[in-house]
């Protein structure tokens, strides 16, 4: 999204300049993506989508840098054989032009913007050369172009396959020569060349006999003599690009589970193979049997080499990234983060240096500064909607959509007790007090409930029924006295926690997802799916402002500083935004999440804004002003 767009969506009653807030690191990788994970031929630098970003990571020192221009999710990535060039794609609406967009490597800048695919690219390559780069539309395109490099433009293109055959979706550059690629997908494989005077491109169809077959993935041998060709049926082609007939296939029994989604020819002959069920393997033609094979997490999506091969890395469709070296064939994981929508996320009390996640089945732990996981913990088929950390540090309380909820160390992941039939259904928010007496719990049903917590039990106190429909947000008063709970019925509620009962009542023509208090208490702020922030009395729940929190969505998260000077939002149309509370304007915004917002935190200190979305990304942006 160009910073011209973004300031007309930031809201109507700014006049000030908006600075933009700026990104420190990002955990997350899309594994979705086929052969979306790349190793820079400097061997120094793995590259991979997250969303509209493409990401640059250093190997050694986990040093991250972000191109950032895509205006929608990044479907392919390619790099020169020299690294001097980066090629990606995106995905679009259906009708709209998709771009490509070229990056110079070293300078970390956009060089061009190709456009002439619509909805979506399905697969870039480079010539060996660096001449040229080829470009495969998708399904709604189904066009092959050839770009010129040097000029920036295209230079010829033609529909990718024939008429009575699907869509292509993998393309490859030969090795060796800058006029011949071949193309691949349903039913179809080709084998193109450049005629440059006559700016042409004349596809072969490549004779498969009797074998009709599905491609996955597609690579080259280095010196062009043959290309290998993963199926969806699990089997291997390859095939000769000077005759365009098929020299063998493979392995005839105990085919690849899943089909092979990932193929790798390395130099000293042979090939490494991932399955969909996540099997890596190196075999050999005409066998094709696995010589070396290990198991990973998820289906394999990406094979990179690290120079020869002598050592390379995996992506899987979990959003693992690992290492693995050649000779002894054993992974290592180097980089893991989220792969379903992350629902919330939370800092212990009065630290910044850790942080928790939670996502579908499962709450991690994080490193802040080293992005690294610390802990996992997993509830297999159970999505976990909620957390907080008690006070004193010696517990993580979690929210279960199976109506528990669960408590667990948060050193060693161990499950401390559970609170079963919490809530009807599901329990959808949590909250604890600050003297780690009480967790306070909202349902699916809209029941707010309050637990007392001792050593070994855990205690109903009071279930109250005013909500009609689930609670979306918790916060509680800095003396354990009060606490406001949010929900999507259009009402916050402020309840008295000492004779547990309704003090004050909130209502709007909205669905409320999230709450703070200002932190003299006196005043709460709230939002929701009508996109206004509203500053609310605590005494009388009067209203005091309302504010246009964007242009286009929900707001799902904010939170407040200590200091009560500044507050952050972010929710549908995936930005950060840091407002002024007594000026009630945006100051900064973070452009960088290419799925919804769901939660957001300021760290204790105000170091960072780590906001979470529904992509799987978490993202840590440096706190705009000095604390």
């Amino acid at each position: 999204m160009s910073l011209q767009v973004m300031e007309n969506q930031i809201a109507p009653n700014t006049n000030t300049e908006v600075a933009e807030l700026e990104l420190e690191a990002v955990i997350g990788f899309n594994g979705h993506v086929p052969a979306g994970l790349k190793c820079h031929p400097d061997q120094e630098h793995l590259i991979y989508p997250l969303g509209c970003t493409v990401l640059i990571q250093a190997i050694n020192t986990k040093e991250q840098y972000f191109l950032q221009g895509h205006g929608n999710n990044v479907s392919c990535v390619a790099i020169s054989q020299s690294g001097v060039y980066i090629a990606s794609g995106q995905v679009t609406f259906m009708g709209f032009k998709a771009d490509i967009i070229l990056w110079d490597y070293k300078k970390r800048e956009l060089i061009a913007r190709l456009s002439l695919h619509k909805g979506k690219i399905e697969d870039l390559a480079f010539s060996p050369n660096d001449l040229y780069l080829v470009s495969l539309g998708g399904p709604d395109d189904g066009s092959v172009v050839v770009w010129s490099i040097a000029k920036r433009d295209a230079i010829c293109g033609s529909p990718a396959a024939g008429l009575n055959v699907g869509n292509a979706t993998t393309v490859i550059f030969s090795s060796c020569h800058d006029e011949m690629f071949v193309t691949a997908g349903n039913g179809t494989i080709r084998v193109w060349e450049l005629d440059l005077p006559n700016r042409k491109i004349w596809p072969t169809e490549c004779q498969t006999g009797q074998m009709k077959r599905i491609v996955m993935s597609i690579t080259m041998a280095n010196d062009d003599s043959f290309f290998y060709l993963g199926t969806t049926t699990g089997d291997i082609l390859k095939m000769n690009p000077r005759t365009k007939l098929l020299a063998d296939a493979g392995p005839v029994k105990d085919k690849f589970s899943l089909g092979v989604s990932a193929i790798k020819c390395l130099k000293m002959g042979g090939l490494l193979v991932g399955s969909g069920a996540g099997l890596l393997a190196f075999c050999k033609s005409p066998s094709y049997k696995p010589i070396k094979k290990i198991q990973l997490e998820g289906g394999i999506t990406s094979i990179t080499l690290r120079g020869e091969g002598h050592q390379f890395f995996v992506g899987t469709e979990e959003s693992h990234i690992y290492c693995v070296n050649f000779t002894d064939f054993k992974e290592t994981l180097i980089l893991t983060c989220h792969f379903e929508a992350v629902q919330d996320i939370v800092f212990p009390f009065g630290t910044d240096e850790l942080f928790a996640t939670c996502a579908k089945k499962d709450i991690r732990v994080w490193h802040t500064l080293s992005n690294r996981e610390l802990l996992r913990i997993t509830v297999p088929n159970m999505t976990c909607y909620s957390i907080d950390f008690m006070r004193d540090g010696k517990s993580i309380i979690s929210a279960w959509d199976d109506g528990r909820i669960r408590a667990f160390a948060p050193e060693t992941g161990r499950l401390m007790y559970v609170i079963n039939n919490a809530h009807r259904i599901g329990v959808t928010a949590i909250a604890t007090t600050s003297d780690c007496k009480r967790v306070i719990s909202g349902g699916g049903e809209g029941e707010v409930r309050v637990w007392q917590i001792g050593c070994q039990t855990q205690k109903l106190e009071e279930a109250l029924k005013e909500h009609q429909s689930s609670v979306s947000c918790i916060r509680v008063k800095k003396n354990n006295e009060e606490c406001v709970t949010a929900s999507t019925d259009g009402t916050c509620i402020i309840w008295d926690l000492v004779h547990l009962r309704r003090n004050q009542m909130i209502l709007a023509n909205t669905l409320f997802q999230c709450v703070c208090y200002h932190p003299e208490e006196f005043q709460i702020i709230t939002s929701g799916t009508d996109r206004k922030i509203a500053y609310w009395e605590v005494f009388d729940g009067s209203v005091i402002r309302e504010l246009e929190g964007s242009l286009s969505g929900s707001i799902n998260g904010m939170d407040i500083t200590l200091e009560g000077v500044h507050f952050v939002t972010g929710g549908h149309d995936h930005m950060v935004k840091v407002w002024d509370y007594n000026e009630g304007e945006v100051t900064h915004v973070g452009v960088g999440h290419s799925g919804n917002i769901k939660r957001i935190r300021i760290s204790p200190g105000n170091q960072y804004i780590i906001s979470v979305s529904a992509d799987g990304a978490i993202l840590r942006w440096k706190y705009p002003f000095a604390s």
